[in-house]
């Protein structure tokens, strides 16, 4: 299984608009964060976690061209503005098929784009939410020739598969309907939780000793609806991972300071790390 971090940032990313800081004037790629996201690819499949505002420049930036499915952690448009570009995926996984140029949707072409749609997993309150912000989306390809977004919606009420993994929602606190994954494959336990101010007992057993976790960490400073250093440190020390990564930062710290500032064991993770995670766990 091959992860690939698509943003590490807040919900207003890394620059951000209008600041002279000394994290959003860094010349080190790393401290350069998109909204989050991650791409994973097991086996023969691919699928996203979550559509961040920048999913389609991550996707150029990093040559992504095969995705099967999508999963979605919650409906806040930093880990949702992006849904729409799934489309182009559909036109990817599609066919093309012969048609009179003169035919409705033809549009002068002798032949006509039938999108492939995409299974997408989430809670049922933000699949909900997400037909409020695309009230377009469907499953089957427009008869006038528009080009929309092709989606199977599943709840994630029950544990599924997307090639060689296997995935099971887990709760967050985050003040909104909200969720990470747990993604297994090969043996190998990845735990997400990119959004959370807390844990529930119950997920923290769940969690115990995955071999990656990824979890939120804003800053050090509180914040109501997402961990903080202090907490997300506390969290990762009692669910035990071999290795974790935090995620969701803001421009409070550039990476090589979050660095020094991280127990042994813990590291920032930053837009395109590659995990690679199977008999031997790698990274890039």
């Amino acid at each position: 299984m091959i992860i690939r971090f698509l943003g590490t940032g807040t919900s207003v990313g890394v620059p951000q608009i209008g600041c002279d800081c000394h994290v959003c004037r860094s010349h080190d790629s790393r401290d350069k964060r998109r909204r989050c996201g991650l791409y994973v690819q097991a086996g023969a499949e691919a699928f996203l976690v979550d559509t961040p505002p920048e999913l389609r420049t991550a996707c150029l930036e990093y040559g992504i061209s095969h995705v099967d499915a999508v999963v979605l952690t919650h409906a806040h448009m930093d880990h949702l503005a992006g849904f729409d570009d799934v489309r182009r995926f559909n036109t990817i996984n599609g066919r093309m098929e012969p048609c009179d140029p003169h035919a409705p949707g033809a549009n002068g072409r002798t032949f006509r784009l039938i999108g492939k749609p995409l299974r997408c997993y989430a809670l049922p309150e933000t699949i909900a939410q997400v037909h409020r912000i695309f009230p377009y989306i469907g499953t089957q390809p427009s008869q006038i020739g528009l080009y929309r977004p092709q989606v199977e919606f599943h709840p994630n009420t029950e544990s599924f598969t997307i090639g060689t993994a296997h995935l099971t929602a887990f709760p967050v606190e985050h003040g909104f309907p909200c969720c990470g994954y747990l993604i297994e494959s090969n043996g190998v336990r990845f735990a997400y939780a990119s959004d959370c101010n807390g844990l529930s007992p119950e997920t923290i057993e769940f969690l115990k000793d995955v071999d990656v976790l990824v979890i939120d960490c804003l800053r050090e400073r509180e914040h109501v609806t997402h961990f903080n250093k202090d907490r997300a440190l506390q969290a990762i020390s009692r669910i035990a991972p071999r290795q974790a990564y935090i995620t969701h930062m803001c421009h409070d710290l550039t990476h090589v300071e979050w660095e020094a500032t991280l127990p042994q064991g813990v590291s920032p993770a930053y837009d395109g790390l590659v995990l690679t995670l199977g008999e031997e766990e790698q990274k890039e």
